[in-house]
This record gives structure tokens, sequence and C-alpha cells, in this order.
């Protein structure tokens, strides 16, 4: 089994393909759409990227792997079927939760589905899913969001949002539906009783202090010194800090947009009758504390 990663550096997101180099079968988790919210332009200079390589190397995508419905970066996972059609796209099947909760969100039409038809296949915590050669085990790891999920691959895990690299620590707990409890829980409990020599694929680097870009730590490395959360500290100590931090951070710039599309299996929208596509953006508007209610005429 190799291990190929790939890198957006808009985005900071890893996109990976495991491929067995004998037999050619191959599994891509979490690819990238570009997108660019000035103009709210979409190209696929990413997804073409990890294309070309499956292409290249003569490799055949059995699944596309989403470990969550990301909230920076849109899916590129519908463009990759159209190139492989074969594939199967594949989640966690809580994700039918998150697609309720940001139906009402976005106040999508009563028609769109929150069962999770949209993907073709919904995963179940603790099942093993064998892709020609290759088979993985999927492990729930909810905390970033209800959805999130881990796949393990021999001695491997890709753990999206869940965990990063351990200078960086862990993902964020603050999106709806989102548990800093459950992402305790599902890093002590779930991830740090793997064996210590597994290697951890990120789903996320942002170069702390400038340093070079890393993807992969082990079980070890993340108890011994994850800046966040090493092995020994305190549910309370942890659930404290991950959510005096979250209170601090500012929304991801493409959260609207990204989960929009990702709940939808990276659909893009349906164009209108003018041929246009459009997405639902939510208007947040605040007024200085203390100054009554703010209105809007006309702006």
């Amino acid at each position: 089994m190799k291990i190929q990663d790939f890198y957006d550096k808009r985005t900071n997101t890893l996109t990976y393909v495991v491929f067995d180099p004998e037999t050619r079968d191959a599994v891509v988790i979490d690819p990238v759409l570009d997108y660019d919210p000035v103009g709210s332009k979409v190209w696929t200079e990413s997804v073409d990227v990890v294309i070309a390589f499956l292409k290249e190397q003569k490799l055949r995508p059995h699944f596309i792997l989403e470990t969550h419905a990301h909230a920076d970066h849109l899916s590129g996972a519908q463009l990759l079927k159209k190139n492989f059609p074969d594939a199967k796209l594949a989640i966690g099947e809580r994700i039918t939760e998150v697609q309720r909760v940001f139906k009402g969100v976005f106040d999508l039409p009563e028609e769109f589905p929150t069962d999770g038809r949209q993907f073709d296949r919904l995963l179940k915590d603790g099942e093993t899913v064998t892709a020609g050669s290759l088979s993985f085990h999927v492990i729930f790891t909810p905390g970033h969001t209800p959805a999130c999920a881990t796949y393990r691959f021999e001695d491997a895990i890709f753990t999206g949002d869940t965990m990063f690299m351990p200078d960086q620590g862990t993902g964020r707990c603050d999106f709806p539906a989102g548990s800093a409890e459950d992402l305790y829980e599902s890093i002590t409990e779930r991830l740090y009783t793997l064996p210590d020599e597994t290697r951890v694929f990120v789903g996320h680097d942002y170069q702390p202090g400038g340093r070079e870009l890393l993807c992969e730590s082990t079980i070890a490395a993340q108890k011994a010194s994850n800046i966040q959360l090493p092995e020994g500290r305190s549910r309370s100590e942890f659930i404290l800090f991950r959510t005096a931090r979250d209170a601090k951070l500012n929304a991801p710039k493409l959260l609207f947009q990204s989960v929009q599309v990702n709940v939808d299996a990276g659909h893009l929208p349906e164009p209108s009758e003018n041929e246009v596509r459009y997405l639902r953006i939510p208007l947040n508007v605040f007024r200085p504390e203390g100054e009554g209610e703010l209105e809007l005429h006309n702006v």
C-alpha cells in the first residue's frame, strides 16, 4: 500500500490517494474543488492534479471518501466521479444529522433530502469495507461535526479535522451540533487506543511559524506532544480550553459556500431559470452593545 498526498495551499487542505501499486486499486480521500468568494469563481485545478495522478498511474479508484462535510473547501468528489464513474462516494451515516441542521440554516427547499441519498454509500461505525485489494475500517470520531469519521488502512489512519499535527492540536467544535466533549472521547478513547506506531495523516496543515508542510505523525507522537490534547489531559480541562478557544475564532471564510455544497455530496446548485447557479448566504447583522436595535432601510 502506498499513500500520495496533495496539498491545496489556498485552504491548507490535504487530499490523499491510497493505492496498491500492484493491482492499481485506489481510494481518494477529501478531494478539493477550488472556489474564490471574490466573484464566486469555481475552477478545478486542485482536483485536476489528483485526476491526472490517477490516470498517469493507471489507478482504479473504488471509493471517494469524505471524512466529514467540510466547512473550509468545496468537495471535488463530483468531478472525480465524472472521470471515474465506477468510484462510489461514501461518508459516515451521521451525515444525515448535519443535513437536517443545515437544511434549516440555509432554508433549503422542502424537497432537499436529508436521508443521505446524495451519497452512494453511507458508512457505519466499525464496518470494514473492501476496495479491490485494499480494505479500510471505519471509526466514527464525532466532535468537530457529528458526522466525522476516521478511516484506517492497515497501519495508517486519516483523521480529517478531528486531529491535526501535534503542534496544531485538534479541530474546532463550535459548528452546529459540534461537541468538545465528543471530540475528547473520540481522540482519547478511539484514536489514542490504537497502536503507538499507527501513522496519522491529517486533513489540514497550517504550517505554524512558517515551518515546512507536514501531513504525517504517529499515535505515539500525538499522545506525547499534541499541543491541545496530550495523553493524560483531563476531560474538563480540554473542554474548557476548546470552548474558550473556539469562542475567539473567526468563522471559516468559505463556511456557508462549502457546507451548502458538501451536505449535497459536492453537487453545485442547479441552474435557475436564467441558467445561473446561486448559493444561499445568510446575512448576519450585528449591532454595538447598548445602542438599541439596528435598523436597515434601503441599504
